[in-house]
């Protein structure tokens, strides 16, 4: 929304002139003068207060024409951890089995109610809870490979083994002798130029594709660890890396057609209409109408909308080419003023 409330203006230009990195995210500045949107750490040089407008959210500064600074690529960048996070988030990784306390954080110079007030803003949860689930999923990896619960719960930190299985129960939804029956979907998060994206993959291919804000997110989470038996833990494997990379290389036009395994559970109806979404060209549109004749279904243009609207793979599978029957822009879960990029995106490079 935009920012209307002068107190709150004056305090977020103040911390766009000091470049205060607590703001990433709270606001957009959107500078009339230009045409292009920033976040609160950006280098460029500074206008004035009478040239802006601050959105809360970048769609909201695409929707109103302005376009993403070059200088801090503001939708690739905000999200970007502060020094102070990134070193906890590898203290984390590198030793699983330390429990870094609110003390121990005071001690490292920091704020422990600035610690958890990002993480629950970017991931959900506290600082606190983001340890429990990194220790758990070390346990879990290994119980995976035949490691014993017992060596798993000391190995995490624990100190005792009804703690460790409290502990990965209410995590892992299953007690640990269990834990080797049950698939893994990882989940990964990443930026572009659109936004952050999860991105989730088992050990057979690419599941789920999407922006952060889609709606409805949660109950796609849940759904596809439920259609695939599998527990969502954070991480990455082969195919998110090269998923991530490939995607990455269609933002900057480089690639037009995608190369990954992908797992797509739905009904017979869905995968039809997902399979032939793939093979609407880079560049290309179809309308619904096209879309529904081209699986034999003249009738079942609503159906096909409903098929689409339930696809996880944003832009690998390229739900976004499909506009109304008008020429108008119709229904895309990452935003119209997305799916208007994708396709002018597209339209760009698609005779290079």
């Amino acid at each position: 929304m935009l920012v209307a409330e002068n107190k709150k203006i004056q305090r977020f230009f103040q911390a766009l002139i000091d470049r205060d990195s607590q703001y990433l995210g709270s606001f957009y500045v959107c500078v009339k003068t230009t045409g292009v949107f920033c976040i609160s750490t950006c280098r460029a040089r500074k206008p004035k207060l009478e040239n802006v407008l601050f959105f809360t959210t970048s769609q909201e500064a695409l929707q109103h024409g302005f376009r993403p600074c070059k200088v801090c690529r503001p939708t690739e960048h905000v999200d970007e951890p502060p020094g102070e996070i990134k070193k906890l988030i590898k203290m984390v990784s590198d030793q699983p089995d330390r429990k870094i306390t609110d003390g121990d954080i005071r001690r490292f110079g920091h704020s422990p109610e600035n610690i958890r007030r990002w993480f629950k803003k970017h991931h959900g949860i506290t600082f606190q809870a983001y340890q429990r689930m990194i220790r758990i999923n070390s346990a879990f990896q290994g119980l995976k490979h035949g490691t014993r619960v017992t060596e798993s719960a000391f190995d995490s930190g624990y100190e005792s083994l009804s703690g460790f299985g409290y502990a990965f129960k209410n995590i892992i939804g299953v007690a640990p002798e269990e834990a080797e029956n049950q698939n893994v979907i990882y989940i990964d998060r990443f930026s572009t130029p659109l936004g952050p994206m999860f991105i989730c993959a088992t050990d057979e291919g690419i599941c789920l594709l999407e922006f952060t804000d889609r709606r409805m997110l949660e109950f796609e989470f849940k759904d596809l660890a439920k259609r695939l038996k599998g527990v969502m833990l954070a991480g990455k494997n082969d195919h998110i890396k090269e998923a991530r990379k490939q995607v990455l290389e269609y933002f900057n036009g480089s690639r037009k057609d995608f190369d990954l395994p992908l797992i797509i559970p739905g009904t017979t109806f869905q995968q039809k209409v997902w399979h032939q979404l793939t093979d609407i060209p880079y560049g290309g549109t179809r309308s619904y109408k096209e879309q529904a004749m081209a699986i034999n279904q003249p009738n079942a243009i609503r159906a096909v909308a409903r098929a689409n609207g339930f696809n996880r793979l944003s832009i690998i599978i390229p739900c976004h080419r499909v506009i109304g029957s008008d020429g108008q822009l119709t229904g895309y879960g990452g935003g119209l003023p997305r799916k208007k990029w994708l396709l002018e995106h597209e339209a760009k490079y698609s005779n290079q």
